[in-house]
């Protein structure tokens, strides 16, 4: 069965390295953002303590192994820019979902998400021979599909109402896949979207 475990990965832009409470206060520095959480089934992060209790709720799921949430650390600065992590995990089924992404605002449209989703992808279908990945967002949210269906991700369809969001809202989410097989033109791509970053970013 495919088998995930903590490690970190480091590009030209980011080092992904596994989510602990040290990585608290500098999520915090760049989170505090209601945009950020506009569209994010946990609610808006207003202090310290909110970013807390997140990052303890996704630590405490880890021996599960459902979950591996992942700091995004954008080499140039230092600073922590977002995080992410794997999903939905089905060892034997070698399927898995990347999501709970978000970044500090300046980081967004930069080549950190990009590399970020580069490495991860990479990892799943090269090292743990993956053979679906998935990724959902809000249907909400379109720049976040644009995004998605850039890299070459398949739309595969609308499961509506699949979850209450903190306000109450009826949350239908776009559900996307790459398989094992599409993988290489997606890679493809993602090579083309970061070379066409600076290298500052």
């Amino acid at each position: 069965m495919m088998e995930v475990k903590p490690f970190t990965l480091t590009g030209k832009v980011v080092r992904l390295e596994p989510l602990s409470e040290a990585h608290v206060p500098g999520l915090t520095a760049v989170g505090m953002n209601d945009e950020i959480w506009r569209y994010m089934p946990y609610g808006v992060m207003k202090n310290e303590e909110d970013i807390r209790r997140w990052a303890q709720n996704l630590l405490a799921q880890i021996p599960s192994g459902s979950v591996m949430p992942f700091a995004v650390i954008h080499l140039a600065s230092g600073r922590v820019a977002g995080a992410t992590r794997y999903m939905d995990i089905h060892p034997k089924d070698y399927a898995l979902e990347i999501g709970g992404t978000w970044y500090g605002v300046e980081f967004q449209r930069t080549g950190v998400n990009t590399e970020t989703k580069y490495l991860l992808l990479r990892h799943v279908f090269e090292d743990l021979k993956c053979i679906r990945v998935q990724i959902k967002t809000d249907l909400r949210n379109e720049r976040s599909q644009k995004a998605i269906e850039r890299i070459g991700a398949v739309r595969e369809g609308v499961l509506r109402n699949s979850m209450i969001m903190p306000d109450g809202y009826y949350r239908s989410s776009v559900y996307y896949s790459i398989l094992d097989n599409e993988w290489p033109a997606v890679k493809a791509r993602l090579k083309g979207m970061l070379n066409g970053f600076k290298s500052k970013e």
